[in-house]
């Protein structure tokens, strides 16, 4: 049985555990249709598969995909399906996510895509502009990573101390230092309390001090 997808259904979507297998898709003139037992089912795992919070939202990424996974001018079943099975295994938590990794799917298939064409191309000039193309591809699916990292980790982004200067009176960590947002933490087994630093006048009035102590003495 298969049941054809529509859009006049709101109903949500829940978290994909990525356990139960994603339904097929079918391709036919008119529509786009989920191949399941149960439409409803079907629909609903597609959509936690997709990270889409309902039908419309579902309707809506499947089509888009679709149009993406186009060779020779025809939406091609078995790209689909490929691209389908991306989403999946990144598994977009929310509508964002979904969006940015349909994005990702698609990118990817045009750089394979470019690929394939320089493979095929003996032309200096269109090996050249190709390459081009194959350049900002990747560039743009490394951006699309990066910025679906950041979104899960809530845009925070580490950073590691390893130089720190310290002036006169002040005092010192020994050793890298990892800083997260507004928490600095000395790496484990590494992080030594210098203590005060003395100062260069504190320290001449103690060698003088000395000296004078020996002079009284001799």
């Amino acid at each position: 049985m298969t049941t054809a997808l529509t859009c006049n259904s709101t109903t949500p979507a829940t978290k994909y555990d990525g356990s139960r297998p994603t339904p097929r898709i079918k391709l036919t003139r008119r529509s786009i249709v989920i191949k399941h037992p149960d439409a409803q089912a079907g629909e609903r795992l597609m959509a936690e598969a997709l990270g889409a919070v309902d039908r419309d939202a579902l309707h809506g990424i499947l089509k888009q995909l679709m149009k993406a996974s186009v060779i020779l001018q025809k939406p091609d079943e078995a790209n689909l399906a490929f691209m389908v099975s991306m989403m999946k295994g990144i598994a977009p938590r929310d509508s964002l996510e979904a969006m940015l990794t349909a994005q990702m799917v698609s990118v990817h298939v045009a750089t394979m895509r470019s690929a394939c064409r320089l493979a095929f191309t003996e032309d200096l000039a269109q090996q050249e502009g190709i390459t081009r193309t194959l350049t900002r591809l990747a560039r743009t699916f490394a951006a699309q990573l990066e910025a679906l990292n950041r979104h899960r980790g809530n845009g925070e982004r580490p950073i590691t101390v390893q130089n720190l200067s310290v002036q006169d009176g002040g005092s010192a960590i020994v050793g890298n230092v990892a800083q997260h947002a507004h928490l600095a933490v000395g790496e484990p087994g590494a992080s030594i309390n210098a203590g005060p630093v003395p100062s260069r006048e504190a320290g001449k009035r103690e060698n003088d001090r000395a000296a004078a102590m020996q002079g009284a003495t001799a």
